[in-house]
């Protein structure tokens, strides 16, 4: 997970507790005003507990029954208390603080320094906000996969059927999924004509990783330069929050997902970019996946040798065919 993201999530933690001690405190003083006997009984509940600090310490040989005393009185102070409350119409739990969490009183992390449940659903809620793709994501993943829209018809010249095909391509993202923490060069390469099924198995595949607590960046190659041109072209006093998120997050993301290379206007700018984020990627362990409509020769032919080099020996290249299935 991007630290500047954990960083992000931490300062939400941060806000939620400023704002639970901020309503407790407005809370308290809606409480001693409507009561003010409650107000005189907490200053004496607070010094009752400093005396039982200072009896630890100044006679710890009578401590048992000096304590006794005190946690007598302090149990008398606590009653008064919830009486007035009772006959006040207030909710004995009024004045306490009132986490969002109560497991992790808004921190993210339980006391054993685990990551809190809470934490967790952050860390998936924001990466699908990242992903752009998080509304076709819940209609686009393998549990709605259909195999039976690819045709098991021998297809042209090809040795499988696109259902075999299709078949064997899911078993190569399985595991890129399953070995995706690990250090090697698998990335994917999906490469066919329009309505294949690249662009849904790309979102299968983002869901899956984003469900695991990775961060999973979607963007068309348009768009990505787009980003990319914005960040740098513009000066610090407009250049938004967003777009700088964004940017480092093509470099940064744990998956960047590039759709639809090819259909972006290609010229010496937008080749030196692509080359840039493709091979940064590379050389810090990053993965990647792109989806384009072109096949390896048309990539060769629009992109410098270093480009195209790159994709060659880095991604597995895996070819869509058949039937346009929006037909089908």
């Amino acid at each position: 997970m991007n630290q500047n993201i954990i960083k992000m999530i931490l300062n939400k933690y941060q806000e939620k507790r400023d704002r639970a001690y901020r309503d407790q405190q407005n809370r308290l003083a809606d409480l001693y005003n409507r009561v003010p006997e409650i107000k005189n009984l907490d200053k004496k509940i607070t010094q009752t507990g400093i005396l039982i600090s200072r009896a630890i310490i100044q006679n710890p040989e009578n401590i048992e029954s000096k304590l006794l005393e005190i946690k007598n009185s302090m149990n008398d102070l606590k009653q008064q208390r919830a009486i007035l409350l009772t006959d006040n119409n207030i909710k004995k739990d009024y004045a306490e603080i009132h986490f969002e969490c109560n497991e992790c009183q808004d921190t993210g992390f339980l006391k054993s320094g685990e990551k809190c449940v809470c934490f967790k659903q952050a860390i998936t809620t924001h990466a699908y906000e990242m992903s752009n793709i998080a509304y076709t994501l819940e209609f686009e993943n393998f549990v709605n996969f259909d195999l039976s829209i690819f045709s098991n018809e021998v297809y042209k010249s090809e040795k499988l059927t696109p259902r075999q095909n299709i078949m064997n391509v899911i078993s190569i993202v399985e595991d890129f999924i399953s070995d995706f923490k690990k250090v090697n060069n698998d990335n994917l390469l999906f490469y066919g004509d329009t309505g294949l099924g690249k662009t849904y198995m790309c979102n299968c595949i983002a869901k899956e990783l984003i469900d695991k607590g990775n961060v999973v960046l979607y963007q068309t190659s348009f768009k990505m330069l787009e980003i990319i041109s914005d960040y740098k072209f513009s000066n610090k006093y407009t250049k938004s929050p967003d777009t700088t998120l964004q940017y480092k997050l093509i470099f940064d993301a744990d998956l960047l997902i590039i759709d639809d290379l090819g259909t972006e206007m290609p010229n010496s700018f937008t080749v030196s970019e692509i080359f840039n984020i493709i091979n940064s990627r590379l050389i810090a362990g990053k993965k990647t996946i792109i989806s384009t409509n072109l096949n390896p020769t048309g990539l060769s032919e629009i992109y410098t040798a270093r480009i195209f080099s790159r994709i060659l020996q880095n991604f597995k290249k895996l070819n869509f065919y058949g039937e346009d299935l929006r037909r089908r």
